[in-house]
């Protein structure tokens, strides 16, 4: 089971995801950044988020430590702005946290360079969980003590809002062709051999696991909590194997990522 905080500050909101996460200080004088089980999103975000978490750690891809964090919905009562507010006394109970990443850096491919390798990991595993939401429009990556750090999978496992469809979703292509690792020529031939043989049942019933039992309960078509588990279980059992197969580079979106300045990257130009 994931470590279990209790949030004691609201510190600020993180205006950056659709989902309004918060930076909160906890009883046990860590730092998490909060997403929130009232935010409109839903709980499966957060269902999400543990599972393509877990399972990123468990491939050995850095990912944020995750919590369970408790909250006391009186914690929005100080906060000024009406939508915090709302959103803090509609999440009172367990929300999830991740450590907070002092220092960290937005990843641009212009100033920080990936091996091709180490991009075929990440692209392979997004294709795994099908996370449409690490491109260079929004690399939700960090760079942290020079190392490339994944955030933010609220987004992927689509199939989990259309269970009827999910096996389905198994077979679906991915198109990396916008991935944000895509100019470093990710090796995901190489990946999925190392990586899909270690995607096991065991390993994600083991992940799935992880998932508390509030943000599973009721699901519709489903006899409880573990039902759902074995589901997410099948779906990416059987997509490990194969999606390698499926995964697309073609070419980018006309409209280019930001152009990092020449002092970042070393490649010449002023500090203006």
């Amino acid at each position: 089971m994931l470590p279990e905080v209790t949030a004691t500050r609201y510190v600020t909101p993180l205006r950056e995801g659709g989902s309004l996460p918060g930076l909160v200080e906890a009883d046990d004088l860590g730092t998490y950044v909060m997403k929130f089980v009232g935010a409109g999103q839903g709980r499966k975000t957060l269902v999400a988020e543990v599972l393509c978490g877990r399972l990123a750690l468990r491939l050995g891809l850095r990912v944020p430590a995750l919590v369970r964090a408790w909250l006391d919905p009186v914690i929005g009562l100080s906060e000024p702005d009406e939508e915090v507010q709302a959103l803090l006394k509609g999440s009172g109970g367990l929300n999830l946290g991740m450590d907070f990443l002092p220092g960290s850096l937005g990843f641009d491919p212009l100033a920080y360079q990936v091996s091709s390798e180490e991009a075929g990991r990440v692209v392979w595993f997004d294709a795994l969980v099908g996370n449409v939401d690490r491109s260079w429009r929004n690399p939700n990556m960090l760079v942290w003590h020079g190392d490339l750090w994944l955030i933010d999978h609220g987004a992927t496992l689509v199939f989990h809002h259309n269970w009827p469809t999910a096996r389905a979703a198994a077979e679906r292509p991915y198109d990396a062709s916008d991935h944000a690792l895509a100019p470093f020529a990710p090796r995901t031939e190489e990946a999925a051999a190392e990586l899909a043989p270690r995607v096991t049942e065991e390993l994600l019933s083991e992940c799935a696991a992880e998932i508390p039992d509030e943000w599973l309960a009721d699901e519709p078509g489903f006899a409880g909590p573990d039902a759902v588990r074995a589901a997410y279980t099948e779906v990416l059992a059987s997509r490990a194997r194969t999606i390698h197969e499926r995964i697309t580079l073609g070419e980018p979106s006309k409209d280019g990522p930001s152009q990092a300045p020449g002092w970042l990257t070393g490649k010449g130009g002023d500090a203006k």
